[in-house]
């Protein structure tokens, strides 16, 4: 009798860890759908997983203060509508790839950002006010040229490893819904 229960309890267990892992694909990353927090896109015949900075905070974030980017890693960024983009790299200590996307996907801008030295806190207090903080000024501005609704983050040194040029289409599976998340 002990015997049965321990093999019901051991099977519901792994019934458990079964069901808490359908948000995977067959290779173990995310899948890319509205309920995960990582998007699949394919870039010049590559598969990225990019997270998804959907809101303010999380784009204002971005990948700052991290040490490293997955190969096929990165972040994409949403924004409720297109308009000019300006990226900076604030608190990043290593390089990174950018690319602007018009409302279509379409490719606007791509630049090579590298790693900025960090914030002085002798020379360069934080004040909170970006219009006054002397590093928040320092930092180069990466523009989109034209009006982007998307920008892809990727690990620095990718770009040159990509064969794609300004006015190409990335396919982002679902640009709708994508756009319907963005707050």
């Amino acid at each position: 009798m002990a015997s049965t229960r321990l093999v019901m309890l051991v099977g519901l267990m792994l019934l458990a860890g079964v069901l808490s892992m359908t948000g995977c694909s067959k290779n173990g990353k995310p899948s890319g759908n509205a309920d995960t927090n990582v998007e699949s896109v394919k870039i010049d015949g590559r598969v990225f997983h990019l997270e998804l900075a959907l809101d303010g905070a999380t784009r204002f974030k971005g990948l700052s203060d991290r040490e490293f980017i997955e190969p096929d890693g990165g972040m994409l960024f949403v924004f409720p509508r297109a308009s000019d983009q300006r990226f900076v790299m604030r608190d990043c200590p290593i390089d990174i790839d950018i690319i602007f996307l018009d409302p279509s996907g379409r490719i606007t801008a791509m630049h090579h950002m590298p790693a900025e030295p960090p914030r002085d806190p002798e020379t360069e207090p934080e004040t909170g006010v970006p219009s006054t903080d002397k590093y928040e000024q320092r930092l180069k501005r990466y523009p989109s040229r034209y009006p982007a609704q998307f920008v892809i983050e990727l690990a620095g040194g990718m770009l040159e490893e990509l064969d794609i040029a300004e006015g190409d289409l990335i396919d982002l599976n679902d640009l709708k819904g994508l756009k319907a998340r963005a707050r």
